[in-house]
């Protein structure tokens, strides 16, 4: 599973007056933080020098910490980024959005691909569009279950192995939908047209999105 680091870049500082010499350092020198899970980050300073930060316990493997015991400008600046929502906290990593490859924080035992932002993400009710026809469809349901572990009707072919389904990914979540406008006569809705057709994740995307 592929997690992002930061942009290897100074941080914005309105007013340095009031920030001491570790603190300014911080968020002026030019840093990437790679979260790695259980509270721990990988830490590129700006000499291209690597640290591994243990933030929950206030660790460091650079000299600063080591030698002196101080709260060094690495433990710092990840600390700004998560207050600042560029970086994710203890608990949380960052995965690319599967759509757009923007950063989305998801908890780590929860942690699956594909990820979405919640520009992209779906849910019951939302409108999509199907990227192998370009047909509209409304969800009514997004399953935990994978493409490649439910079978479609009583046939052996599971989501995933249906013919024009094998080019997305088998190992994603699996979303029914129907076509947004059903048939209705006088006796009310026809059932053939509110059938759920179910595809991999995906294959999806928000109605919105042309790409």
């Amino acid at each position: 599973m592929k997690t992002n680091a930061s942009p290897k870049a100074p941080l914005p500082v309105p007013s340095t007056d009031h920030l001491e010499k570790r603190s300014l350092r911080a968020r002026t020198e030019p840093m990437s933080v790679l979260p790695l899970g259980d509270g721990l980050y990988e830490i590129e300073s700006a000499s291209d020098s690597t640290y591994l930060v243990d933030l929950e316990a206030g660790r460091c493997t650079c000299p600063d910490h080591v030698f002196r015991g101080v709260r060094c400008k690495h433990v710092r600046r990840i600390a700004i980024e998560i207050t600042e929502g560029r970086t994710p906290p203890p608990g949380e990593i960052s995965l690319e959005c599967h759509d757009c490859d923007a950063p989305v924080f998801v908890e780590e035992d929860e942690a699956v691909e594909p990820a979405y932002c919640d520009e992209h993400a779906i849910w019951p009710g939302d409108v999509v569009r199907d990227r192998e026809t370009g047909d509209r469809l409304t969800v009514v349901d997004v399953s935990p279950y994978r493409a490649d572990a439910v079978s479609i009707s009583e046939a052996v072919t599971t989501v995933a192995d249906y013919p024009t389904n094998e080019g997305y990914d088998p190992d994603v979540p699996v979303v029914g939908a129907v076509y947004p406008h059903a048939t209705v006569k006088r006796n009310g809705v026809v059932p053939s047209s509110l059938t759920v057709y179910v595809f991999p994740r995906t294959r999806l995307t928000t109605a919105s999105d042309r790409s």
